[in-house]
């Protein structure tokens, strides 16, 4: 758990993936499109990747990846980082985090 704490406070948004899930990659597209960059760890490549799985899976996520963090917070997967975008929740989110400073609907 500790682990996942200190990467996860880190920086502002933390994305858990495994190399090659589509679906992780696909909500790094979406979080970058509103000019964030967000810190990717591929499990599948850390020493210690299985115990940071396990606690994923403590925490509810199953499957364990894409697990998304914004402003050291779990956020969950594809289904909520979408549902907090169609709900227009996602870009105040960014700015809270101070992953990103201003926002231009344009």
């Amino acid at each position: 758990m500790d682990a996942v704490k200190r990467l996860v406070h880190e920086r502002p948004v933390v994305i858990f993936s495994k190399t090659g899930c589509p679906v992780s990659h696909s909500m790094r597209q979406l979080i970058t499109s509103f000019g964030a960059n967000p810190t990717v760890y591929e499990i599948d490549q850390m020493g210690d990747g299985r115990d940071i799985e396990r606690t994923l899976e403590m925490l509810g996520r199953r499957p364990s990846v894409p697990s998304i963090f914004i402003g050291g917070n779990l956020v969950g997967g594809p289904n909520d980082l979408i549902s907090l975008q169609v709900q227009g929740r996602l870009v105040r989110m960014l700015m809270n985090a101070g992953a990103i400073w201003v926002w231009n609907k344009n």
